[in-house]
This record gives structure tokens, sequence and C-alpha cells, in this order.
């Protein structure tokens, strides 16, 4: 009896344990792979490259390089404190600070433990966790901005932040464009929480778009070094130089001083982080006369064949102020006006226009006017309206004073005269022609004025040192006083130069500007206008520009033994 009883117990027990096996084998399958996969199944964050930013011909100016973050689970990593400073030692950082990071964000499931490691360091981290049976903690494959041509195209190019979001420049004017769309993928984790097996792609990460500008990296670095030395030689507090495609409105280079680099310290200590070239106004000076001229004749107030007279003692009287030159010039036609750099000469001009109509031919070459580049931060300067003038203020404008302007803004309108009258809308992006363009000038006029402007740069003008071998170049030079505060002072200066070649078929503009010389010389024929030659002359070259078949060239030299000249 007593065995049968015991028989019966175990009986009993066996189909208990035969019917628990079967019901959690059979009846709760699906419950226990749901389960299973809720405990190990994750959706997982997919990183897309961001757009590159490039010159015209194709050079990498900002790239995506892949680096690899480190991230954890804060809620499965035990806490014991050997794991911690393994996994510290590990990651080179403290052992209570990330204790403390782990214990804040324990009811998290993601934080970075460190971002932006070299792949090598990353698998290295990761070996270390696996062996200390470290679990939780996982890879993550990201993007860092690099920046290949550094601190030369630094201004323009801009930087992307950590978070790869545009902060200056074109990376922060394009955004949209160049920020990727990272995708999603459901994995399936281990039982040490690590990723296991990718089972499909929720979303597909799609990268950002290419931006391809109008800047040439031959040229912008060329133009960088040139006004770099520049500026140390004549101990300048800053400088900017902007290049310009007369038949498209491209600009070729943009480089300011001084400048950093954007793979290192971005700090904007000195303004150093500003585009110069975009961002800072100032008075132009007699940069302003060829615009003066320019508008009096398209007004019909002076031609070819005026006369100006300069010969009382060298200055006009306006009201109760004086205008005077350095010199006393007598009668001067409008290239002596120019020549010369009379302030007598473009203040009598601009005295018998009138002022409505003065001022819209002024804002018609875009005075007053953002350039429409778009850039962060653009300035458009100041021009104010003739409504306020007095005879002196219309005077001075004349010759640059009263009114403020940019370096990409001075250039566009010395575009205007270079392109036979036409306004061009300006642009930081490659494109084959303008978008748009609008009649300022009649093209005689616009010749005419090139061609007075062609003696600035001879023997008897205030640029010789602005002459480019084999080329016939048009310009003119600016040396302004700058304002202290007690007005205007003696010691300060800004020392100016635009120009365009070849004056008998122009293709570039260019405008190069110097706050403070402290060297020996400070005036904008001697400071300006050597960079503008060294600059402009590389470009002509660069771009297969031909001569002028009717200026002389220099004698080849040959380097030899017994060489001719």
């Amino acid at each position: 009896m007593r065995r049968r009883f015991m028989l019966f117990v175990i009986f009993i027990v066996a189909s208990v344990l035969v019917a628990g096996a079967w019901y959690q084998q059979v009846s709760r399958t699906d419950f226990l792979q749901k389960h299973g996969d809720r405990q190990n199944l994750r959706k997982v964050p997919v990183s897309a490259e961001r757009g590159r930013i490039l010159d015209r011909n194709g050079e990498a100016l900002a790239v995506s390089t892949p680096v690899d973050s480190i991230w954890a689970d804060p809620s499965c990593i035990k806490q014991g404190s050997q794991m911690i400073r393994t996994l510290a030692s590990a990651l080179k950082q403290d052992p209570d600070a990330l204790r403390q990071r782990l214990a804040l964000y324990s009811n998290k499931r993601f934080i970075y433990l460190k971002r932006w490691l070299k792949p090598q360091d990353a698998t290295h981290v990761m070996r270390v966790a696996d062996e200390s049976g470290i679990g939780c903690v996982n890879i993550k494959r990201e993007y860092r901005r690099y920046y290949p041509a550094g601190e030369v195209f630094a201004h323009v190019v801009g930087f992307a932040g950590r978070d790869d979001r545009g902060q200056e420049g074109i990376e922060l004017l394009y955004e949209e464009a160049l920020q990727p769309h990272g995708g999603e993928q459901l994995v399936r984790r281990d039982a040490r929480r690590q990723l296991f097996d990718v089972l499909q792609s929720i979303k597909d990460a799609k990268s950002g778009e290419d931006v391809t500008l109008s800047l040439d990296r031959r040229l912008q670095y060329f133009a960088y070094r040139a006004l770099k030395s520049a500026v140390s030689k004549h101990k300048a507090n800053s400088a900017s130089l902007v290049l310009l495609d007369v038949t498209t409105g491209e600009v070729l280079a943009m480089v300011n001083q001084p400048s950093f680099n954007p793979n290192g310290n971005r700090s904007n200590r000195g303004g150093r982080l500003r585009n110069r070239a975009v961002v800072d106004t100032f008075e132009p000076g007699s940069t302003m006369k060829p615009i003066t001229v320019s508008s009096a004749m398209q007004l019909g107030v002076v031609d070819t064949k005026t006369r100006i007279k300069t010969t009382r003692k060298g200055l006009i009287k306006v009201g109760s102020d004086t205008i005077k030159d350095p010199n006393t010039y007598g009668v001067l036609d409008l290239a002596g006006v120019l020549r010369k750099s009379s302030n007598v000469g473009a203040a009598t001009i601009a005295l018998q226009m009138k002022s409505d109509e003065y001022w819209r031919m002024l804002d018609s070459f875009g005075f007053g006017l953002a350039t429409g580049v778009g850039f962060p931060g653009e300035s458009s300067g100041h021009l104010p309206n003739y409504s306020r003038w007095a005879e002196i203020e219309k005077a001075t404008l004349a010759f640059g004073y009263g009114l403020s302007v940019s370096a990409l803004q001075l250039a566009q309108a010395y575009s205007v005269i270079a392109a036979d009258g036409v306004k061009r809308p300006v642009t930081l992006l490659k494109s084959s022609q303008p978008l748009d363009q609008q009649r300022i000038l009649d093209h005689e006029i616009a010749r005419d004025v090139r061609k007075m402007m062609e003696a600035v740069v001879s023997t008897e003008g205030t640029a010789p040192l602005a002459a480019i071998a084999g080329y016939r170049v048009a310009g003119k030079t600016g040396t302004v006083k700058k304002v202290g505060k007690d007005g205007y002072t003696e010691k300060r200066y800004r020392a100016l130069f635009a120009g365009i070649a070849p004056a008998s078929n122009p293709r570039l503009v260019l405008v190069t500007v110097f706050e403070e010389p402290k060297g020996d010389v400070y005036y904008g024929g001697q400071v300006a206008a050597p960079v503008f030659a060294e600059v402009m002359g590389h470009a002509l070259q660069l771009m297969n520009i031909a001569p002028d078949s009717d200026v002389p060239r220099p004698p080849l030299q040959l380097a030899a033994t017994g060489g001719m000249q």
C-alpha cells in the first residue's frame, strides 16, 4: 500500500512537471518570445555623413571623417568599484567622475561616455570592457568635421559644432542642404546587452548634399599668403581682400587677417572669427571718386570734355567748411581728377548733381544695400538718404566720407564699371552665368571711366605700384583718416586699392583694405596697391587671361651661363 502511494505521488509530480513544461513551451511561446524581444531587441540610431564643401574645382574644403563614440546604458552597468576603475582607465577618465555620471543618469538608457575617438582607441575600450565583463557598453559610428585648408578658408567656410550643425560661415548659411538625416536599425543584443545582430533597417540614413563654392583654392591660398605678409610688413591691425569674376559675379577669393584655425582654437579673441570682407564696413575714401565721376556722366552733368577748376589755392568753400587738396592742381579734366585724386575736383562734380539723382545713382551701384550673398552677419553698410544731406555732406560723399561700405560691396560697385555698366549679383556659389543683371551706366561711359582710371596706375598717378607687366590696369587708391574720439585723426589711417584688369577687356575686380598700417608708409598706393598687383598678376596668369598686345612686357631673363637679356 505504501509503495502504491509513493508511486502515485511520483506520478502526480511528474505529470505536473510535464504539464508545466508543455504550458511554457507550447501555450506561452508567443508570450515568452515577446518578453525576450522586449529585453533583447532595440532600435538604435544610424549616423550619416554631413555634406562636403568644395571649391570650384572640386577640392575639399570641409569633410566629415569617421570617428567612434563610446556610449552606455547606465541602467544595466554594475556599479562595482573595480569595474568602474577599469572602464575609466580605458577611457582615460577619472573613476569618481565616471561613477557620478553613471549614477546621475541611472534612469537613462543612453549616455555618451566619450566621443570622437580614433577607431583603434574605441576598439581598445571595447576589448577592455569585454575582457572585464562590463556589459551595456557600445560603439557608435559618428563623423567629425575636418577642414583641410585650415585658416586659409576659415572665414568663408566657417565651422560646424560638435552636434554637427553649422555655427559660422557657409556651414551655417547652407545648414539645411549640408545637414545629414540619420537612420534607424532594429538590432538584437546578447545577454550582456552587447550588439549581437542587425535584424532590419527601419529608416535609411541619408548623407547631406555637397555645396560647391565659387572660390578657387589656388587663388585663395595665394591671396591669403600675400595679405598676411603685407599685414606683417606694414604692422596693420587687420586687412581684407576680395577677388571677383566680372563676367559671372563669382567670388574667386575672399581672405582676411587675422584669421583662425577651424580645426583648433575657435575663440573670437580680437574678432578673429569675423569675415571682415562682408561683415565690417568703413568709409571708402577716394575709391569713391570713380563712382562719383560715373554717376555725374550718366546724369549728363559732366562729360569727357569737362574741365574742373581747382586753382583757388587747392581748396573750395562749402558753406562754412573747407575742402582742400594737398597741392594746387590748376584746371583738371575728369581723368586728372582721378589721376591726382583731387578732393576739390570730386566735390565740385558732386555739387553739380541734384541730390536725389546722385543718391539714386549711388543706390543703384549697391551702396546701403546687402549684396545678396546671404552670408551670416553681412552688413548692408550705410548710405544716408538725400533728404538729410547738407551741402557739405553731399560734397564729402564724392570722396568717400559720410557713407560706409564693405569690401564686397565696393568690389561689386567696381564690377559695374568693369562690366561696361552692367550690375550683376555676386555669389559665393559656383555659377556659369549670372542669375540676373541690371544696366546702371551706358557702356561708353563705363569704358571712358575705365580709361580715366588707367591713368591712376601710371607713373603720374597715385598707384604706379599697382601696375602689372603686360596688362592694362584701371584702379583707384584710397587713404582714409579714421575717426577718433575728437573727430578725424591724423594718426590713424585706412589704406585701400580697388582695381580692374585687364582694363581693355575686364575679367577681374580686386579690392584690398588695410586698417591702421603703422609702418613707414600708410598710403593706399604704397600699402594696398602692391598687394593688388601681386595677387591680380597671379590670378591673370593662373586663369590664362591673355596679356594686352599694346602694353610692353619686361624682357625675358635667361638663367644660364652667358645668358641674354
